[in-house]
């Protein structure tokens, strides 16, 4: 058991090191390009001007304003989103006959992309939240939708009948038969909303105008100011990468029980 811990905290050292010495590589390349002139530094400046113009921002107010708008519209909209998609995806699995009715229609809207429905938020909403809200919501719902569903199809049937046999109902069922069968997936689903629900938010932003880091974007862009908008995109992957690192974090507390994470910590 020892030996195994030890292992595993090797591994993760060695991994720790790869991963700083390929940010180092990435830096470093993105340094150089512009200095020998592969590039012009108009158009891609050196990484130490991108720090130096992200080391600014950092000390700007209006920045963690434009933050904070930004992680509104994502937590309000990623909220919306997970709730729904879960009620509506046992809803259609446990309603019988309702899956195979809204089969068609769900195939119909999930591929259509949310930047689509741009023109419509604008006409509705303009440059506010609730533009913002609309494409998150509709962007990120699908990806828990489908999760749910998949994960209510992969329940054991015999474990389906025997809860059924012992006079269970929906509820009951639903709670200690669907949804620890479901969680894997549902949880998959949520992590996946929750970067699309950026993605689609700093694009509102860009896009419409709408007040937070992708606006900001949008100004540094029109006015030249180059150096400043590369660190507001460093920003916005940065933001990104905590995101999804605190979603895998809160995947695997919820699922400290099931054998993927169990499987992942014995290693």
């Amino acid at each position: 058991m020892s030996g195994s811990r030890d292992h595993s905290r090797s591994r993760s050292r060695t991994n720790a090191a790869l991963g700083a010495a390929g940010l180092a590589g990435f830096l470093a390349l993105g340094e150089a390009v512009p200095r020998l002139g592969l590039v012009s530094e108009d158009y891609f400046p050196p990484t130490s001007r991108i720090a130096t113009a992200l080391g600014t921002e950092l000390g700007d107010h209006a920045f963690w304003t434009a933050l904070g708008d930004t992680l509104t519209g994502w937590a309000i909209g990623l909220a919306i989103a997970v709730g729904a998609g879960i009620v509506a995806g046992v809803v259609v699995s446990v309603v019988p006959y309702l899956r195979r009715a809204t089969a068609s229609t769900i195939e119909f809207l999930r591929p259509i992309p949310s930047v689509a429905l741009i023109p419509l938020v604008v006409l509705l909403y303009g440059a506010e939240l609730r533009s913002v809200l609309l494409l998150v919501v509709y962007a990120s719902f699908w990806q828990v939708l489908v999760q749910v569903l998949y994960g209510i199809q992969d329940v054991d049937p015999v474990a389906e009948e025997t809860a059924r046999s012992y006079g269970l109902g929906t509820w009951a069922r639903v709670r200690h038969v669907l949804w620890p069968t479901a969680l894997p997936y549902v949880m998959t689903g949520v992590r996946l909303a929750a970067a699309v629900a950026l993605v689609l938010a700093v694009t509102a932003e860009l896009v419409i105008g709408a007040p937070g880091l992708g606006a900001r974007i949008a100004v540094a862009q029109t006015s030249q100011a180059v150096p400043d908008m590369y660190a507001l995109v460093v920003a916005t992957g940065l933001l990104g990468l905590l995101i999804n690192v605190g979603a895998r974090t809160v995947e695997r507390r919820a699922l400290v029980w099931h054998q993927s994470v169990r499987g992942e910590v014995a290693l």
